[in-house]
């Protein structure tokens, strides 16, 4: 695939939330120009960042609200495919990458056409990135390496490269979900349906989850240190997913036995305060009882 055709066919999405200017700028001086871009205003842009993104040429859609990244990701990809773009290359505004890693992508998605199952999505490797732990995506069993190309459960959606007739027909990410596990959701729902993701190791883009590492000090235990409140999100919609018939019961009982290690790791690391670890149990609790939705505390 050429540069030209990459840029008729693949757009770029990238949602914000809060941005610094750096972050708005690294977006519009790697992309604009280069493909296509389409940004959703998850609240938090100020006015000469918006207007930056205009005079760059930027789509731009949301309203300055948090709407949640489901929702983000499902408007950005509906507005892509009525532009008539066959993929769409998903960032966060904390992605170190550029149009070659889009292109590189691309060039996954069309090694594996003739794969099956057809793929839905193919992302990145995640790259070391000091402070933070690394996400790591489980290979499917059963599956077969498509060369280089390593089939895997779930991959993080900031970075991948999706097909959006295939997105169409797996359907929307959870929005009731607002933010947390809504790429692992859907993924595991694409692999139910008959598709497949894929990771592609010769490319690499660092992850930035939460705002550091906490890690046990006698077990072999590190996870993201969130805020309370995406940690609460993160524990329901976790627990949520163990009802769901297209999950598979290895990764439900592989959670099912590591959560209470996080969040006893959680609730130590940050004081071992009552009315946090009573949060934490609520949270899921209501992920088991089908409690979803936007959460009262979430920013705006």
């Amino acid at each position: 695939m050429t540069p030209s055709a990459l840029a008729n066919d693949t757009a770029v999405a990238v949602v914000f939330f809060r941005p610094s200017a750096p972050q708005v700028e690294r977006i519009v001086e790697r992309f604009c120009g280069h493909l296509p871009v389409f940004a959703y205003d998850n609240g938090g842009l100020p006015a000469d960042a918006l207007a930056r993104l205009d005079a760059a040429g930027v789509a731009r859609l949301g309203e300055g609200r948090n709407d949640g990244i489901g929702a983000a990701l499902n408007r950005l990809c509906e507005a892509a495919a009525a532009k008539g773009f066959a993929r769409l290359f998903l960032l966060d505004q904390d992605a170190d990458t550029s149009p070659d890693t889009a292109h590189a992508l691309g060039l996954a998605l069309d090694c594996l056409g003739a794969a099956t199952p057809p793929p839905a999505l193919v992302g990145p490797a995640p790259a070391p990135n000091p402070g933070h732990k690394a996400p790591r995506y489980p290979l499917r069993p059963s599956v077969a390496p498509h060369g280089a190309l390593l089939p895997v459960e779930f991959l993080a959606t900031s970075g991948s490269l999706v097909d959006l007739a295939t997105f169409k027909r797996i359907g929307p990410f959870r929005e009731d979900f607002f933010i947390d596990a809504v790429d692992l959701e859907w993924c595991f729902r694409a692999w139910s349906r008959g598709f497949s993701c894929w990771m592609d190791p010769a490319t690499a883009i660092p992850h930035s989850i939460g705002r550091g590492t906490i890690r046990a000090r006698f077990l072999p235990i590190a996870m993201p240190d969130q805020p309370p409140f995406r940690m609460a999100v993160y524990l329901r919609n976790t627990a949520f997913s163990w009802r769901l018939p297209h999950v598979p019961a290895r990764w439900k009982l592989k959670q099912m036995a590591y959560l209470p290690a996080q969040i006893g790791l959680y609730w130590a690391h940050h004081g071992y305060r009552p009315s946090l670890l009573a949060r934490l149990l609520r949270a899921v609790a209501d992920g088991l009882r089908g409690r979803l939705g936007r959460p009262a505390d979430a920013p705006p």
